[in-house]
């Protein structure tokens, strides 16, 4: 293989930016993801994650929690100021509420420390396969042109995987859309909070995951749709079964 082809084939590469205070976990990812194929850059702390972020664009960022000179919730903010890309963090087993906080900041997933680089690389392929996913689906009622769904005065493009409220583009990570897509094309359907995690995060029926994932997404969609978040129109809560969103005519 030549020079040209080698580097052509390390730019078709997705790249994964893993962010981790602890080398063993730094150089244990970097060697399974790699093998998987992956391009891997590493950062040792929160101010190295800044800036190899901005230096080297990943499509995934795996970010620990606890970290030195800026922690990953810092990280997260500084990443979400200017970018959607999807954002696993690692925490710790116990501590609930570091979960909760790195997915309010926008994080898309977690994997608890200790955890079996496996199950990690099954967490970037699904969030990556979710958040890059072109592929769009006709909803059960409501009006759809050109892949563009619209119901009042929001438009959904299924297509480019954007949301508009009266031509004003909302920022929306992959899997806030995900999540979007799923309930807005079964419009009028409720799902469960477990349903919604096979669907969108992809994690199989057994699996135990808080499904506080689901209620923290939802929380944020809400916070970028609805004119009023705590009395939301759009995303309803189906009582004792989960979420759906209004039913479209």
């Amino acid at each position: 293989m030549t020079d040209a082809e080698m580097q052509n084939e390390t730019e078709d590469r997705q790249r994964i930016l893993v962010a981790d205070d602890e080398a063993s976990i730094r150089r244990i990812l970097e060697t399974r993801l790699k093998m998987v194929g992956y391009d891997v850059v590493v950062a040792e702390d929160g101010e190295d994650a800044i800036n190899a972020f901005n230096k080297s664009n990943p499509d995934l960022v795996v970010l620990d929690v606890m970290m030195p000179k800026v922690d990953g919730y810092g990280v997260t903010r500084e990443i979400r100021r200017t970018s959607d890309v999807p954002i696993i963090i690692l925490t710790a087993l116990g501590d609930v509420s570091e979960r909760i906080t790195g997915l309010e900041l926008g994080a898309d997933d977690y994997v608890i420390k200790p955890f079996s680089p496996k199950e990690l690389e099954a967490r970037v392929k699904a969030v990556l396969r979710r958040t890059n996913n072109r592929e769009a689906v006709a909803p059960t009622g409501g009006k759809v042109t050109k892949n563009v769904i619209t119901t009042g005065n929001i438009k959904i493009d299924t297509a480019r995987r954007q949301v508009f409220r009266k031509n004003e583009r909302i920022r929306l990570t992959g899997m806030e859309f995900s999540l979007l897509e799923l309930l807005v094309n079964n419009s009028g359907q409720a799902y469960s909070r477990n349903e919604i995690l096979q669907h969108v995060w992809a994690y199989p029926p057994d699996h135990r995951i808080d499904t506080r994932v689901v209620d923290v997404h939802i929380s944020r969609l809400r916070s970028k749709l609805e004119s009023d978040p705590a009395n939301p129109e759009l995303i309803l809560t189906a009582r004792g079964i989960g979420y759906m969103f209004q039913r479209i005519n």
